[in-house]
């Protein structure tokens, strides 16, 4: 194989402006996908061995010195890759399945080395193949397969897999079924800096107090409303009401299959549960639009196959589980499962509010959270709904042009080449640095801000009791159309609901308010 170089007339690679001509040499994982014709997606960052022996790094490129140049063959451009890229297990797997089984015999062979024996050991946990090879010797330690440095790794003992054949220690994330990678980025370690999860942090002098109890409430009605308002819905009461008590209750149940089928069942409309097909689908699915006049689907997110979803949800299921008692960053398992299950889009319809609530689920279950207080996370996301659907159409949309499809009869789509290692291999590094985000807004400014609004509105009720002397139901009514019409009682609410209120009480009502809420 070659290296790529980048020239005056490739100034541009992978969507990245390169600096200046004869800037270097891609490799590693980026070059043996372009070398071997990867139907895949290119890696985000690139590695670059400099021809004028500089370093530097971007987010989009990471340049070494000309020593870092491995020599033109397969096996030292896979041991760059290993050595400083990490583990990308959709390159390796794709690439192992273009390599012949001999070529990569041949390589190994002399398997003494610590990256040989990771790209063996890579090799037949991906394809299920054995090499014809001794094991190692038993007189060589064992070595970890993904190094801490670089990408985030299954920290608990319980979680290492020892494999006697290579003497590698399996510390990946997830299983072979399920296994994003995230990249350790200087933006995640500030945001794990921040001690987001303290209650100190999150509630302050409060978080003992009886008005958080009663907050909690609020914050969880709030975040409601709001994971219905990102699906453009405004459900009644009842059904608001029933999805909150579902929030209030995540990290309680274990999750599995069953329960993803129950909290379906709490997302839709009996009316919409009788007209489609609930549980895992049996059809293709999308998201998008329908041109005007063929009515051909325009998708713009392709949903993994259907008859690759009971291996992508056991994936998932199962490396939830390993997270669940690991000392993982919780927002690290929250990002890889919540953003997970929201791309491989398991049902026909749902499958956002459950992404959400995998997130409060996953932030509970490892206390991230008080107990019985749930973030109003998705209060963030609506706040900035145009981020969000650019991080979610950020690698939807890339894949698009790896996946081929074909409109079924009923204008659904049918995907044709073989898609599951996108579901289950992808980079979720982005995912982590936009929840943290999320995270951040919500400890920062929106919980502060529900708190001092339940504060102000403890005073107000004190002063209309006093004052006006109505009933409390009345004042938390009285309050709410305030807020909706700054701080004005309109007459036509006045004489239908407030009838016995006098106008000098009006005067005084929305004085007080004013007051308080200024």
């Amino acid at each position: 194989m070659i290296s790529i170089n980048i020239s005056q007339s490739s100034s541009v690679f992978n969507g990245i402006q390169i600096p200046e001509p004869d800037f270097g040499k891609i490799v590693g994982y980026t070059a043996l996908t372009a070398d071997y014709s990867l139907s895949i997606p290119k890696p985000s960052k690139l590695s670059i061995v400099s021809t004028k022996n500089r370093k530097a790094q971007t987010p989009q490129y990471q340049l070494y010195p000309s020593i870092y140049q491995p020599e033109e063959t397969l096996l030292s451009h896979l041991t760059f890759a290993l050595k400083y890229e990490g583990i990308n297990l959709l390159v390796l797997n794709r690439l192992f399945a273009k390599v012949d089984i001999h070529e990569i015999s041949a390589m190994v062979n002399d398997n003494s080395g610590i990256y040989v024996r990771k790209i063996w050991y890579l090799y037949e946990w991906l394809t299920g193949k054995n090499l014809d090879l001794e094991n190692a010797s038993k007189r060589i330690n064992y070595a970890l397969l993904a190094d801490s440095k670089i990408q985030f790794v299954a920290l608990s003992k319980e979680n290492h897999i020892r494999s006697e054949r290579h003497r590698i220690t399996n510390n990946l994330l997830g299983t072979r079924e399920f296994c994003p990678h995230i990249y350790v980025t200087q933006k995640i370690s500030a945001y794990q800096e921040l001690n987001l999860q303290s209650e100190e942090r999150q509630f302050g002098s409060l978080r003992n107090s009886s008005i958080l109890k009663r907050a909690n409430a609020y914050l969880l009605l709030k975040d409601s409303k709001a994971s219905f308002a990102i699906e453009g819905e405004n459900p009644k009461a009842t059904r608001l009401s029933g999805w909150a008590k579902a929030i209030g209750q995540a990290g309680t149940q274990p999750l599995t299959k069953q329960e993803l089928y129950r909290l379906q069942q709490l997302v839709l409309r009996s009316k919409t549960q009788k007209k489609i097909q609930m549980g895992y689908r049996v059809e293709g699915g999308f998201i998008g639009d329908y041109e005007e006049i063929t009515y051909e689907p325009r998708p713009e997110h392709l949903s993994a196959k259907a008859k690759d979803l009971d291996s992508l949800m056991n994936g998932l299921i199962e490396t939830n589980e390993r997270m669940k008692n690991d000392g993982i960053d919780a927002v690290v398992a929250a990002s890889l499962i919540s953003f997970g299950f929201v791309f491989i889009h398991p049902f026909v319809d749902g499958n956002g509010r459950i992404h959400r609530y995998l997130i409060h689920h996953i932030l509970a279950s490892k206390k991230y959270t008080p107990p019985s207080v749930i973030f109003p996370v998705s209060a963030s996301i609506v706040n900035n709904i145009d981020l969000y659907s650019k991080v979610l159409k950020r690698y939807s949309q890339t894949l698009l042009d790896y996946i081929e499809w074909k409109t079924t009869p009923d204008r659904n789509v049918e995907v044709i080449n073989d898609t599951i290692d996108f579901y289950r291999y992808f980079d979720a590094t982005h995912f982590v640095e936009y929840l943290y985000s999320c995270i951040k807004e919500t400890v920062e400014k929106i919980i502060p801000h529900e708190l001092e609004m339940l504060k102000k509105f403890d005073e107000f009720n004190q002063a209309i009791e006093e004052e006006v002397g109505l009933p409390d139901n009345k004042i938390k009514l009285l309050n709410t159309l305030l807020l909706d019409n700054d701080g004005k009682l309109s007459k036509r609410k006045k004489e239908n609901l407030f009838s016995s209120v006098t106008e000098e009480e009006v005067d005084f009502i929305e004085k007080t308010f004013k007051e308080i809420y200024k």
